[in-house]
């Protein structure tokens, strides 16, 4: 699906984010699997991750950014009344960790929920959200990406161990005078979800031994490279926008190989990437607003930048986004 942004301007006017405090190297891995430092650099571009520690589960990881979002916001968070938490770990099936964390944070009339859309998810919600928030069912949403992969993980399977990290940023949306959301492009194919899933987490019988991630590392390869490219282009086709017109790209933060392959075949110059694949790995939900928070923080994105988001994973689904970004001064009364 692909739609353009219609009616008053909605844009993202809070931007946080947290990674808990455990550091892990490749070389701490190499300690673990057969693995090394070089290996993984060379086929992933990632040099460490963060790890959740065990007390913690999702609502602990996105407490602290669905906060710092709302202070950038200058909200408190009873004006919040919408929560989408996008996570494929949640703290239990239900209630939903959105629930939760609306609980936590004092958000007592907002409505809450989880969406599972891989590490897809906060594309997805973000559309949800706009949707919800342009369409006046909603005034102030909140959305959380991230993920505690960590606790799903073969901590004894190398082909999954290496890529991923735990971690979740969050954003505050709100209508606004100008700019904001352009367009979004969605899509799902269902038939390739077997090259990326979490047997054993539902109502399907599954053998206990069978309750890790699995993953087709060259189908999901391959699926990846093809979808961050054509989903942006439909995207920026639908949105009567050129490539050369993007000044902040921030792709999936799955693998370095990836990204670079998709912003050479999009055209966008590699200094217009936004990469931290290296400090955190993927963190599935929380890639792109992790990355986000990273393009903030040196000062790229600056209001009436045009920011490009595109990713993918499990499902198999992809999503981008096209936005102006849109300083806080120019939120709508």
């Amino acid at each position: 699906m692909i739609g353009l942004a219609n009616g008053r301007p909605v844009s993202i006017t809070g931007l946080g984010c947290y990674v808990p405090d455990r550091v892990l190297t490749n070389h701490d891995l190499a300690e673990m699997v057969d693995t090394s430092d070089e290996w993984i650099v060379e086929r992933t571009g990632i040099r460490e991750r963060r790890i959740a520690a065990d007390e913690q589960a999702m609502s602990d990881v996105a407490l602290p950014a669905a906060r710092a979002a709302l202070e950038r916001a200058g909200l408190d968070p009873k004006q919040i009344d919408l929560i989408v938490v996008a996570t494929v770990t949640p703290d239990m099936a239900f209630p939903s960790t959105g629930a939760i964390l609306g609980d936590l944070l004092g958000s007592p009339d907002a409505a809450c929920y989880d969406l599972s859309a891989g590490c897809t998810g906060f594309m997805y919600a973000l559309a949800q959200a706009y949707g919800m928030i342009a369409g006046g069912l909603a005034n102030r949403a909140l959305v959380v990406g991230g993920d505690v992969l960590s606790k799903i993980l073969d901590w004894e399977d190398r082909s999954t161990l290496v890529l991923f990290g735990d971690g979740a940023g969050a954003v505050v949306l709100e209508r606004v005078e100008g700019g904001g959301f352009l367009g979004f492009e969605l899509g799902a194919e269902g038939a390739g979800g077997i090259h990326l899933w979490l047997p054993g987490s539902g109502s399907r019988a599954f053998d206990e031994a069978e309750k890790y991630v699995k993953m087709n590392g060259r189908e999901v390869y391959k699926f990846a490279t093809r979808v961050l490219v054509s989903s942006a282009e439909k995207l920026l086709a639908e949105c009567g926008r050129s490539v050369d017109e993007i000044d902040v790209y921030v792709p999936h933060q799955a693998n370095i190989r990836i990204m670079d392959h998709a912003a050479r075949k999009l055209g966008i110059p590699t200094e217009k990437m936004v990469v931290n694949v290296d400090r955190y790995g993927n963190t599935s939900s929380g890639s792109i607003p992790l990355a986000l928070a990273d393009a903030l923080d040196d000062g790229r994105l600056r209001d009436g930048a045009l920011v490009l988001m595109t990713g993918m994973g499990a499902g198999l689904t992809w999503g981008s986004s096209l936005i102006e970004w849109t300083e806080r001064g120019k939120i709508a009364a």
